[in-house]
């Protein structure tokens, strides 16, 4: 297993949901604050961005890539990636001041699931919960209940047979049973409860049925067991890890992202890659995550 190294010095408010698109071997994200979506070319460096009106919690492709579905703060919008263009196509099931979009992932049938996160204005109540949802084309935006102040670390075992996801401020990682056909989630057991310092945040799955999972606030990423016993960690030289994904052309590179938001100029001054995404080889394939919504 390499060493993480640097990838991209973004200086990302809140780089997150790395999505890699295999048919052009381009590593998509977006920096939730800033708002803005990005396509990263690894082998040159370029890094295209388009900018967006709201925050954005989560993005999928659509389209051969064409297009990108991003769920921002009020609105689930499609993004032309040729025009720039923005067409709103479901209104946010909540107060917006209060609420926004956060964590998405779409399973092999194009369904695009959709978290939420509690987060209001400075000084505003931040204890509210609210519904998972799913997105497609034909069926709009349906809520799925299984409320949470912010849901995370969406991921499928192999065979989609279970859906994982974090409720990231009770520092509980959930694996739910799941019908790949019908796309119904079943019951779910704790699968991982973080101790310490952090919270879990994005997460992926390796061909060896491991979870690995970004701990915000404790500088790593962790490597659990498909029975949640915890394997090994992976030191980072920032605190905020939002999320890791696989990808190259073998799947066998982790791209790690990361945020500056809320660090002090102290904090900074000690990490000041902050913001940055970062790559390494953890040893293992990871299994291909579906990119394009139905």
């Amino acid at each position: 297993m390499s060493r993480p190294e640097l990838l991209l010095d973004a200086h990302a408010t809140i780089a997150e949901s790395l999505l890699w698109e295999p048919r052009s071997g381009t590593l998509f994200w977006c920096d939730i604050k800033a708002p803005a979506l990005f396509r990263l070319d690894p082998r040159t460096g370029e890094n295209q961005r388009w900018d967006l009106p709201e925050d954005v919690g989560a993005f999928a492709l659509r389209d051969g890539a064409r297009e990108a579905v991003v769920a921002l703060r009020s609105r689930i919008a499609v993004l032309s990636l040729s025009s720039g263009a923005i067409e709103s196509v479901a209104s946010a099931p909540w107060d917006a001041v209060r609420f926004r979009f956060n964590e998405g992932a779409c399973d092999s049938a194009g369904r695009f699931w959709l978290g939420c996160m509690c987060d209001p204005p400075p000084g505003g109540d931040a204890n509210g919960s609210a519904s998972l949802h799913q997105w497609t084309s034909a069926g709009g935006l349906v809520a799925f209940g299984r409320e949470a102040r912010c849901h995370n670390g969406m991921a499928w075992s192999a065979g989609e047979t279970h859906l994982y996801m974090s409720h990231s401020m009770e520092k509980v990682v959930y694996r739910y049973d799941f019908h790949a056909a019908s796309g119904r989630l079943g019951s779910a057991r704790i699968f991982a409860t973080l101790d310490g310092k952090g919270i879990p945040d994005g997460a992926a799955v390796d061909e060896e049925g491991a979870y690995w999972c970004a701990h915000h606030g404790a500088g790593e990423l962790r490597r659990y067991a498909p029975d949640g016993v915890l394997l090994h960690t992976v030191a980072l030289p920032v605190s905020r890890v939002t999320m890791c994904a696989f990808g190259g052309h073998d799947l066998r590179t982790l791209f790690i992202s990361s945020a500056s938001d809320e660090l002090s100029p102290a904090e900074l001054r000690q990490q000041p890659l902050a913001g940055a995404l970062f790559r390494f080889e953890p040893g293992v394939r990871g299994l291909a995550r579906p990119t394009d919504v139905n």
